[in-house]
């Protein structure tokens, strides 16, 4: 990957080095160093501490004493925790659409997303497939209208996007199951049926978890 700096120099850093992690490029219990980002990046070091504050609310590092900044280490029983989170914040969302919407053009960027999910799955590109499956929760946040839930999706977001990465060999066999969840999905949005939403996103999160553990068993 090369590095381009951008006008906000330390989210930019965070998100460079966010990938390496999410990739596996960058391994758990590795140590970041800041004088090597920096020299790498041709970055000030004040910018690459405060990327790796950012780094550190997003759970990808840990910054600890007189160890500094090591890339946090995968475990199932940080996946589960981190899937069980995930799916109640996932419902809210849900639910702030069933609740928001009031015309068939308030879901055109769910019926767009889903199109694009369609395509993935044709062309078999489980890494677009993903991507594909985070803009559904971005495109909910206009109807929650609550920024900490944005906030806080928006933080534990790269920490599922390494999860799944590990997986994504394993999800390639379940994507037509995930596109039919996502259809049952848009079905309970537009009836307002609140407790289908809860069923179908549970299952989701469940049917994630299951992959993300199991990749990570066989690593």
């Amino acid at each position: 990957m090369t590095f381009k700096a951008p006008d906000s120099l330390a989210e930019q850093i965070a998100h460079h080095l966010a990938e390496r992690i999410i990739r596996g490029e960058m391994k758990p219990g590795e140590r970041i160093q800041e004088q090597k980002v920096t020299l790498a990046l041709n970055v000030s070091r004040g910018s690459v501490r405060e990327a790796l504050l950012i780094l550190e609310r997003r759970h990808l590092i840990a910054i600890l004493p007189r160890r500094g900044a090591h890339v946090t280490e995968l475990s199932e029983h940080k996946v589960r925790s981190l899937c069980a989170l995930m799916s109640e914040l996932y419902i809210l969302l849900g639910n702030a659409v069933a609740h928001g919407w009031q015309e068939q053009a308030d879901m055109a960027p769910f019926i767009e997303i889903q199109q694009r999910l369609q395509d993935a799955f044709a062309r078999q590109d489980i890494r677009t497939f993903v991507d594909e499956s985070f803009s559904v929760m971005r495109a909910a946040y206009p109807f929650a209208n609550n920024p900490y839930l944005q906030e806080t999706v928006e933080n534990l977001q790269p920490a599922m996007s390494r999860a799944y990465f590990l997986a994504l060999e394993q999800r390639k066999a379940e994507m037509s199951e995930f596109l039919d969840l996502f259809q049952r999905l848009l079905t309970a949005v537009l009836a307002r049926d609140l407790p289908q939403i809860r069923i179908v996103l549970t299952a989701y999160a469940q049917r994630s978890c299951d992959l993300v553990v199991s990749a990570l068993t066989a690593a």
